[in-house]
């Protein structure tokens, strides 16, 4: 339903649904602003042309809290525990009325920490999706369903909220998915990871190269071991030093991305080359070629293209402990370390 915030009582003010045929015949029939009330620090109430309005239009209806909590889409966390140290925005990834994936976001860094999924067994090709935004992130009023940005300019509230296409034009780094669609069996679950919130800038030395046979290789190993559910948790690493961002500050680039696995129940029957990947298994891949060889080494004899972004396998536990070293803090990936009953 539509919701207007009424700053004279500190109320919200909810529209039934029906409301929403009485915005689209008024847009059809005037060129006036339509006024949606919210939060501001500036105004007390934010204005949205009838252009953006028609844009939006039949997804603003179904306000519920998806951007501030997890608890709508705990199954995406393996023993509905999401990862511990890290802070951020919390987004349960909504799309067409369903809850895919969740995110934590970095709202200074316009991107995320981390997204996490339940795996699926991939089936037929990547989608051709649009690119979309998360609205409650510039409207908490707003419905928590994923948009696809719109044609022409973008509401200021959307710029200054998050990452938008044009920050990725022109620049030197490719959307990095951080839940991609190859995970993924159905054709929504899988569009639903176009969403900006879910990606980091990321070289496509790493993007197309070493991180893409990381996520190959970890699909084929839950495909022919895991005989449960399994859940995966991919994130970044910030630079130590110095924040490296794309054009004029606005979304920051990471300098490593890590992702880890937790299948707790899997085939009795493991090659021995394959036993030290189950119940967990984690992975670092470089963004930087330039970045010292201290966590990850490079592979010189690598394809020059590929050379410098190696990813490289390890324990869950490895994996934290670089996490720790360079937050500063200790993070958790999984629920006791996936040490769920075999």
């Amino acid at each position: 339903m539509l919701t207007q915030w009424l700053p004279s009582t500190g109320n919200t003010r909810i529209f039934p649904p029906w409301t929403l045929g009485h915005v689209r015949r008024r847009l059809d029939t005037s060129q006036q602003d339509f006024t949606i009330g919210c939060r501001s620090s500036k105004m007390s109430h934010c204005y949205m042309t009838a252009v953006a309005v028609l844009a939006l239009a039949g997804r603003w209806y179904l306000c519920e809290a998806d951007a501030g909590s997890f608890i709508p889409c705990l199954r995406s966390f393996y023993r509905s525990w999401p990862p511990k140290g890290l802070a951020g925005t919390p987004i349960c990834q909504r799309f067409n009325n369903q809850y895919r994936f969740a995110t934590l976001y970095s709202r200074q860094r316009r991107s995320p920490w981390f997204s996490a999924y339940s795996y699926s067994v991939p089936a037929g090709k990547r989608p051709s999706s649009f690119w979309k935004f998360e609205p409650q992130l510039a409207y908490p009023g707003a419905d928590g369903n994923m948009i696809p940005f719109p044609l022409g300019p973008l509401d200021p509230n959307v710029v200054e909220s998050q990452a938008v296409e044009l920050d990725y034009i022109n620049s030197t780094y490719s959307r990095g998915h951080l839940n991609p669609s190859l995970h993924h069996r159905s054709h929504e679950d899988r569009s639903a990871t176009f969403t900006l919130t879910n990606v980091v800038p990321q070289k496509a030395g790493s993007n197309d190269g070493p991180w893409e046979i990381w996520e190959q290789t970890a699909n084929k190993t839950l495909e022919a071991y895991c005989l449960g559910d399994a859940f995966i948790v991919t994130g970044i690493i910030p630079y130590l030093k110095e924040e490296h961002w794309l054009k004029n500050r606005r979304v920051a680039v990471p300098e490593y991305i890590w992702s880890a696995y937790c299948c707790p129940r899997y085939n009795n029957s493991l090659p021995e080359e394959m036993k030290d990947a189950f119940p967990s298994y984690a992975a670092i891949g470089r963004n930087d070629r330039n970045s010292s060889e201290e966590i990850v080494p490079v592979q010189q004899t690598a394809k020059k293209v590929f050379r410098g972004y190696d990813v490289r396998h390890m324990s869950l536990e490895t994996l934290e402990m670089y996490l720790k070293d360079r937050f500063n803090t200790v993070v958790s990936v999984f629920n006791e370390q996936c040490s769920g009953p075999h």
